[in-house]
């Protein structure tokens, strides 16, 4: 295994030059998982290029609404309603991602939170790249039993002492971003590196009637630019079977209404290896669907083709444990 090189043979390879000049770690509180969810407490640990901690920031957020998972989170309205309104706090916050790549445990879903405030201030968050630790431990093929933060920083011998609070996220996830990032560069691994491309607009309104005469106002649709995503690089392994786990390469299509925004469960599924089709034929491995009885195409296809078919709660634990594609 790449993480354990002795830290003798680390120092004498050279630090790949086309890694990043340094990194901002970075974890989010969110009062919930859908595109109107607010930020409740954000969390920096900035980084040099090699991993050591520079420097932290924290604050909390005035979600403007209710505060969401108290439980998990613990902000409760009380704690949060003297605290800052993201607006308030936006440039701040920007200083601390700016020129740096973005690190976190699951980025796709921190960079949509950050990018969705970013969005709603009528700015632009300062950072371009991201890196998901999730992606970087399967890369170095770490003997994690999960992709738990928990489990990342028990691989690497991190104390975490306050789960679920951003600062001490984001410490435990720096502590453990060092070593990972120290056996990629031993390793001559490339990082898994995926462009951050800010929101242009936003509207938490539901989108106004459209007319013949063009668009007035935000769109619904318009919160997140559309582009084209890059190919799988594995196989098709061929369908999901219940009671086992997903594999790389899988084609997977999505239909219908889900709670988390449908574009943030195709990003997890293409970070995890996925192919993520866009109609579903004879050859698609999973429809993910809260409707299976629909009358949507790809749910009567699914019907006609005998596709298996899983909601988005089941999908969420699949991705938890994706296997790797063969011959990696």
């Amino acid at each position: 295994m790449l993480e354990d090189r002795t830290l003798a043979g680390f120092s004498a390879t050279p630090w790949p030059a086309a890694y990043p000049k340094g990194y901002a770690v970075v974890d989010v509180e969110t009062t919930g998982l859908a595109r109107d969810d607010r930020i409740v407490s954000a969390a920096v640990y900035r980084l040099d290029a090699r991993g050591e901690v520079e420097d932290h920031w924290y604050t909390l957020v005035n979600p403007e609404r209710d505060p969401g998972p108290v439980w998990i989170h613990g902000l409760t309205s009380e704690t949060l309603e003297g605290a800052p309104l993201f607006a308030d706090i936006a440039e701040e916050f920007g200083s601390w991602l700016a020129d740096r790549v973005l690190v976190a445990h699951n980025a796709v879903f921190d960079w949509q939170m950050i990018a969705r405030e970013y969005a709603r201030a009528e700015r632009e968050a300062p950072v371009r790249q991201r890196l998901c630790t999730i992606a970087l431990a399967k890369e170095l093929g770490l003997p994690l039993p999960n992709h738990k933060l928990e489990s990342l920083a028990a691989h690497f011998g991190v104390i975490q002492r306050r789960a679920h609070h951003a600062l001490d996220d984001a410490r435990v996830l720096a502590e453990a971003f060092r070593p990972s990032l120290r056996a990629a560069a031993a390793g001559g691994v490339r990082l898994p590196l995926l462009e951050c491309r800010p929101l242009t607009e936003w509207s938490d309104r539901p989108a106004p009637r459209q007319s013949s005469g063009g668009y007035g106002g935000y769109r619904q649709s318009s919160w997140r630019p559309s582009r084209k995503r890059p190919a799988c690089p594995h196989p098709n392994p061929g369908r999901y079977e219940a009671g086992k786990r997903l594999k790389q390469g899988m084609r997977v299509a999505f239909s219908g209404d889900t709670s988390t925004e449908r574009e943030l469960l195709e990003d997890r599924a293409v970070e995890a290896g996925l192919h993520v089709a866009t109609s579903l034929s004879r050859l698609t491995s999973l429809l993910v669907t809260n409707d299976p009885d629909s009358g949507t195409s790809k749910a009567v296809k699914a019907r006609q083709y005998g596709t298996p078919v899983v909601d988005e709660a089941a999908f969420g634990q699949l991705l938890g444990d994706v296997e790797p594609a063969d011959g990696r």
